[in-house]
């Protein structure tokens, strides 16, 4: 396309669902930078780490539902253009609510196409995934001719509901507004994984396991590529889609370029997920790096078990103290498994060719994690809980309760270290009254290098003493 970089952006009015998310807020400041008169963020949440920014920006902030039609309505209207952004199902529990997933998905895509009918909305583009023709089975350098893959073989409500939402939005291109004499031109952009400054879905997650310990194995083999997109390539991608569906450029007639397509979107370099992100990473926040290579079949006999128990769970799903799944089938496939796309066509129609490398994107990456890092609440893996836990407990119950059962063999493994009860018990007292000495410590060093943690930081060292203060001594020597 031979336009203006901010074609259809000049004076035009937006509106973008899931606005307050990661890629929905870094869009939304750049419409607003291209000279946009109006951009209107439609989001489930009330706020978001991104809230600010937005509205001192001069960006609209709508609370609202896209599986209530009243709510899309009254953001679309007086609208020129829609990116729909809003989704759910993509990672973690989220997975596991397919009830709630094709609702957002199906039933709230159906209601933004809707609305875009019903106040004559120009422009629709659609944010997919590659999940609609990926579903497990390797592909090389794929197109945007494969087929959708088969909805019934989907082994997730994610990747089965994009797909049908994604068909949805393609055959509602060129509908006729209902009550103005214009069109709706809608595409499709399927954005491999994304990452970047402030990414919230993926790697906070993979953060989390790494700091619990968990995240000390990889899956597949080395030579296992897929595709990751920076978070600034995509949103370019979104903006030369609106582009490329603009119907009333002077002296162009016929069929916008990108009406009725879907755009495969990538950093255009395959790479092995674990040896580009996860590993780097971890070893710059501190955390084991991967090391133990899991088959892809294990890991997804293991996800499937995993998979069965949060199922039992369902119910409680959204309790905060329901952990995240370690893995879910779904997401063995994504790492691996090889799928990596061509994004020729984007290049070709579009104008799309990424501006920042994976090697500018990863370092901006690793940089947020490492600053955001230090504000949070450190600490040892899960199994130094477990053991610190489970012994001190263990030890407890046998110094006052009477030997019955299982206390009976810690007993006697106590008393051959300590030789009597007396000296049992006053090690348990010194030990605790180290452990709440220490917290203390922790909470006035905790007040001056991270305020907001100092009561997390004192509880923490009272439980595990200097195991948890040590983490905190390296927060006061940074």
């Amino acid at each position: 396309m031979d336009l203006s970089e901010n074609e259809g952006i000049e004076g035009a009015r937006f509106a973008v669902t899931g606005g307050l998310g990661f890629v929905g807020a870094a869009l939304s400041l750049e419409l607003l930078r291209r000279g946009a008169q109006e951009v209107r963020c439609l989001d489930l949440r009330a706020s978001s780490s991104w809230s600010q920014h937005l509205l001192d920006a001069g960006v609209r902030l709508f609370q609202g539902d896209v599986r209530k039609k009243e709510d899309v309505g009254r953001v679309f209207r007086g609208v020129d253009c829609v990116f729909h952004l809003a989704s759910y199902g993509m990672s973690g529990k989220e997975m596991v609510h397919a009830g709630r997933t094709e609702e957002v998905n199906i039933n709230g895509t159906s209601n933004v196409l809707d609305a875009c009918h019903e106040h004559g909305v120009r422009r629709l583009v659609y944010v997919s995934t590659y999940n609609v023709v990926f579903g497990g089975h390797p592909i090389v350098n794929g197109n945007e001719r494969l087929p959708y893959f088969p909805i019934q073989d989907h082994v997730d409500a994610y990747g089965r509901t994009k797909s049908v939402a994604e068909q949805l939005v393609l055959k509602s291109n060129g509908r006729q507004a209902k009550s103005k004499s214009t069109r709706l031109y809608t595409c499709a952009i399927r954005p491999a994984a994304i990452y970047g400054p402030g990414e919230e879905r993926h790697l906070p997650r993979i953060i989390s396991l790494a700091k619990l310990g968990l995240a000390f194995f990889k899956i597949g083999g080395p030579n296992v590529k897929t595709d990751w997109v920076y978070a600034d390539n995509l949103v370019l991608a979104l903006i030369l889609a609106n582009m490329g569906l603009i119907d009333d450029i002077p002296g162009r007639k016929g069929t916008p370029v990108a009406a009725g397509q879907a755009y495969f979107i990538c950093d255009g370099a395959p790479v092995n997920s674990f040896e580009f992100i996860i590993s780097p990473l971890c070893r710059s926040l501190g955390y084991t790096v991967p090391r133990v290579t899991l088959d892809t079949s294990i890991a997804l006999a293991v996800s499937k078990i995993i998979l069965f128990i949060s199922t039992l769970l369902y119910p409680w799903l959204d309790r905060t103290w329901i952990p995240q799944p370690l893995m879910l089938p779904a997401e063995v496939y994504k790492v691996g498994v090889t799928h990596h796309f061509s994004y020729l066509k984007a290049k070709e129609e579009l104008g799309y060719v990424p501006m920042t490398s994976p090697k500018e994107g990863l370092a901006a990456t690793i940089s947020y994690f490492k600053e955001r890092k230090r504000g949070e609440l450190d600490g040892p893996t899960i199994f130094t809980w477990l053991v610190v836990g489970t012994g001190l407990i263990a030890a407890s119950s046998a110094a006052c309760l009477p030997p019955v059962g299982p206390l009976k063999w810690v007993l006697a493994i106590l008393l051959s270290v300590f030789r009597s009860m007396v000296v049992l018990r006053v090690v348990l007292v010194v030990v605790f009254v180290c452990h709440f000495l220490e917290g203390i410590v922790a909470w006035f060093l905790a007040k001056k290098v991270d305020p907001r943690n100092a009561g997390w930081w004192f509880w923490q060292t009272v439980a595990l003493g200097f195991l948890s203060l040590r983490f905190l001594l390296k927060k006061v020597i940074a």
